[in-house]
């Protein structure tokens, strides 16, 4: 009886994506039509959770780049034109579709990306929701926004977005690109383009002009003819330091406007004077939200030395409570990782650690036997100048330092080539302001951690890029 119960809750806990609707091949969205490839190649969209193909989609070469770029640029005669009340119409119409289709999209990305059914439907969607809404609402209002400034609109907006938000970066990038009168080219990433393909039905059936947005999906080869199009006057890249190098060399001495935002190693700072319980549960949102897969990630963990085996403690304690399994799965708090290649580059990173000799530790929870998993993980006793403290994992791997004074902490938390964002956590309110005024990033938070608004700015600084999405920022970006 109790086996069968058991049994019966387990099913009932497992979200069902009987009602998504998926195409079993995708094309190209170009010009307000699906088009074929011109190199009639596709690519296999796979659940990271039991490696099952779920979709075939597009892969675009330098032609099809070129039919979207041509496609947005005659569009942008048309949508710079007509009024910024219009735009916003448009915009809000895309809104209220996405919200009408909230729980398939949030199955299709916890499906897609590997993420925890819950984050996809009670954080993703719903902010990828508010930031159009929230555009929609400026798009009639930029005189308001840039008061005694003539501002207009760039051009064509070459957009590439990473694997780890897919849906959510895609709102982040078109909605204010839309709302200043800019066109749109979307190159999602190639192992989670489903959203975004998802999102190009939607906006087609808002019925805005075509070839206002366009999305093309394919491999790094597609992004690349993206960013080298001479038609493209701005690119908005979120992704890998690495490639946002290679964007800036590509563009240097262009026209090309540009915001990039690139890789963390984000601090997350405990004070003595913290509440630690809180305290505790900021760390487990900080570093195995979205299975690590977060640039801000609070992925080095510095507590105030008289705290630190009671905070330790505590946090391997509240570890080990943690579900591992299937995204889709409400009662999962950590999913799939989102692919084989970036498992092995994890499991890499968690060897050094224990070649390095710090102390390790990883929850001992069973893992499903297929599909891509990491055990949540900590080391402690990191030392400053350790590979795992200086490069970024992008997995749920935390290190964890120990520090006397306010003076050192900053040193410590400010030793990185990254400078994307940083959590505080005090009783003190002047300790707080001490440090957002120190601390080099440019995101900080106060006694919580991944908290997101579409009117706050996001963005970084020194290897974690230029540029700020999200506000009045988000809109200047788009913006001459």
């Amino acid at each position: 009886m109790s086996t069968k119960n058991n049994a019966w809750e387990y099913a009932d806990s497992i979200e069902s994506a009987s009602h998504i609707n998926l195409r079993k091949q995708y094309g190209l969205y170009i010009d307000g039509k699906w088009v074929k490839p011109s190199s009639n190649k596709y690519f296999s969209s796979s659940n990271p959770h039991d490696e099952k193909h779920i979709a075939d989609v597009s892969e675009a070469n330098e032609d099809d780049v070129d039919r979207a770029v041509q496609a947005a640029a005659k569009a942008y005669k048309l949508w710079s034109k007509i009024s910024a009340a219009e735009r916003g119409k448009y915009i809000f119409r895309i809104a209220r579709l996405m919200q009408e289709q909230a729980r398939e999209l949030a199955v299709i990305e916890s499906l897609d990306s590997g993420k925890p059914i819950r984050e996809a439907r009670d954080i993703d969607i719903p902010l990828a929701c508010n930031h159009f809404f929230y555009y929609a609402g400026w798009a009639d209002k930029l005189e308001y926004a840039f008061p005694n400034q003539q501002k207009k609109p760039l051009g064509v907006a070459g957009q590439i977005i990473p694997w780890n938000f897919p849906l959510l970066m895609a709102a982040w990038k078109i909605a204010p690109a839309l709302a200043t009168g800019n066109t749109v080219v979307l190159k999602p990433a190639e192992t989670t383009s489903l959203t975004a393909l998802k999102l190009a039905e939607i906006i087609e059936a808002s019925g805005i002009p075509s070839g206002v947005v366009n999305i093309v999906t394919g491999f790094g080869d597609t992004g690349a003819a993206l960013v080298a199009h001479p038609k493209v006057s701005k690119i908005a890249f979120t992704g890998s330091t690495a490639v946002g190098k290679l964007i800036q060399k590509t563009i240097a001495g262009s026209n090309k406007k540009a915001t990039l935002e690139l890789g963390g190693k984000s601090a997350n700072i405990i004070f003595d004077d913290a509440p630690i319980d809180q305290a505790v549960e900021g760390i487990i949102n900080g570093i195995f939200f979205n299975q690590g897969h977060v640039c801000c990630a609070g992925s080095r963990l510095f507590v105030q030395e008289n705290i630190a085996e009671k905070v330790i403690r505590k946090l391997k304690h509240r570890m080990q409570s943690l579900q591992v399994g299937n995204p889709l799965d409400k009662n999962t708090d950590i999913g799939a990782i989102n692919s084989k290649e970036q498992l092995k580059i994890i499991q890499r990173y968690i060897d050094i650690g224990i070649k390095e000799g710090s102390e390790f530790f990883q929850t001992d929870c069973a893992l499903p036997v297929q599909g891509y998993y990491c055990r949540p993980t900590l080391f402690v006793n990191v030392a400053q100048s350790s590979i795992l403290a200086q490069e970024e994992i992008f997995g749920p791997v935390l290190t964890i330092q120990t520090f006397r004074t306010v003076d050192e902490v900053i040193q410590k938390a400010n030793n990185s080539p990254y400078g994307l964002a940083a959590g505080v956590w005090t009783d003190k309110g002047s300790k707080i302001f001490n440090l957002t005024s120190k601390l080099k990033a440019g995101v900080v938070w106060a006694n919580t951690y991944n908290k997101f608004d579409p009117s706050s700015p996001f963005g970084g600084y020194k290897e974690s890029g230029f540029g700020r999405e999200g506000g009045l920022h988000g809109l200047g970006a788009y913006l001459k």
